[in-house]
């Protein structure tokens, strides 16, 4: 017995060789660094990140990393542009003072939102991931992307974490009536990770259906670009191109009971919190008497806390892969659910060199 005890704790510890950096100069960003060294036994390494007067970023390593496995976290902050020169400029640091495998932890990965071709727009994600991999990046960390295809913008591999098992721990341990709930899909776009937890919980499903298109609808696809001729003739005789119908937005209808019932709305990121609050007033006129909204990144940009709390809603549960401190003392709806052990157990892992497939047991193509 005391053999396997004494095994099972060289597995749970991690081989040596191993520094762990934050790459924030904001303090509160370094939180959830300081967790997840803390979990792993280690403390973090020393570096210096910090902005000139001239508003350039300085990094300077305060140790050896020759021949290690340097695992980079950095999460983003208010100004996130200057989060990504922090985050590269440490990578190339790390390169150039020939760290063996150099491995970015980044928890939320900004400009997810932009993995689609706009109207003269760019892939601003497919240049983040370039710019990672060109500077010395050799593996990538991160949760919940946006769309999972994001992936394949990088030439290295990628594990991308899931934040659902914790959020329905949550829901099971903190909402005592869960059982009476259904799981509330406030766009069509949103009811695959809806349904994903209804199944896991055994409860129902409701898709709003309706509300006013976000920046990410198809109307702006962008495929308009040479303009469109007016004379069809002048491109070719005998072309005719048939014209799309434009699309109307329907009445907003809730697809699925919610009277009487506990809404939970499920989405992967809460930054504008317009189309949620229209999402709550929606369910209260249907009957539903209290609203929760679950989400993994809680970015809650500009008034969102304010408006949170004037709001219909009940609670809103976050992951801290995003810091939100600030938020938190605005609004006392935001509830933080802890990531940093998902994220502890991935970094020993690839760097004991073990299977990453224990991480992603029972996780489906939808979670």
């Amino acid at each position: 017995a005391l053999c396997i005890f004494k095994k099972q704790l060289d597995m749970n510890a991690t081989k040596g060789g191993l520094v762990i950096f934050t790459a924030n100069s904001n303090p509160s960003s370094r939180e959830l660094g300081k967790r997840i060294a803390e979990r792993l036994g280690v403390e973090l390494g020393k570096v210096q990140v910090y902005q000139e007067a001239n508003r350039e970023t300085r990094v300077q390593i305060q140790e050896s990393v020759r021949g290690k496995d340097v695992f980079i976290i950095q999460t983003v902050s208010k100004d996130v542009n200057t989060t990504i020169m922090e985050l590269l400029i440490m990578v190339y640091a790390c390169r150039t003072s020939c760290a063996q495998n150099i491995i970015g932890v980044i928890p939320y990965f900004p400009y997810s939102k932009q993995c689609k071709m706009r109207k003269r727009g760019s892939i601003v994600s497919k240049l983040l991931a370039s710019m990672m991999c060109k500077a010395g990046l050799t593996h990538l960390i991160t949760m919940d992307l946006h769309q999972k295809e994001i992936q394949g913008f990088f030439n290295i591999p990628v594990d991308n974490l899931r934040a659902s098992p914790f959020l329905l721990q949550y829901i099971q341990e903190e909402i005592p009536d869960y059982r009476n709930a259904v799981i509330v899909a406030k766009s069509p776009s949103s009811a695959k990770r809806a349904q994903s937890f209804a199944e896991r919980l055994r409860l129902g499903i409701a898709v709003i259906h309706g509300e006013a298109q976000d920046a990410e609808s198809d109307l702006v696809d962008g495929r308009h670009s040479p303009p469109t001729v007016k004379n069809v003739a002048a491109i070719h005789p005998s072309l005719e191109i048939p014209l799309l119908i434009p699309k109307e937005k329907p009445p907003i209808t809730v697809v699925g009971d919610v009277g009487g019932r506990i809404a939970i709305i499920v989405d992967d990121i809460i930054d504008d919190v317009d189309s949620f609050l229209a999402a709550a007033e929606t369910l209260k006129e249907r009957g539903a008497y209290k609203i929760f909204v679950m989400a993994t990144h809680g970015i809650l940009s500009s008034d969102a806390p304010r408006l949170i709390e004037e709001s219909a809603i009940d609670e809103v549960v976050v992951t801290n892969t995003i810091p939100h401190e600030i938020q938190k003392l605005q609004c006392s709806k935001i509830k933080t659910v802890d990531i940093s052990m998902i994220l502890s157990e991935a970094i020993r892992r690839i760097h004991n060199g073990e299977s990453m497939s224990y991480l992603f047991r029972n996780i489906g193509m939808d979670d």
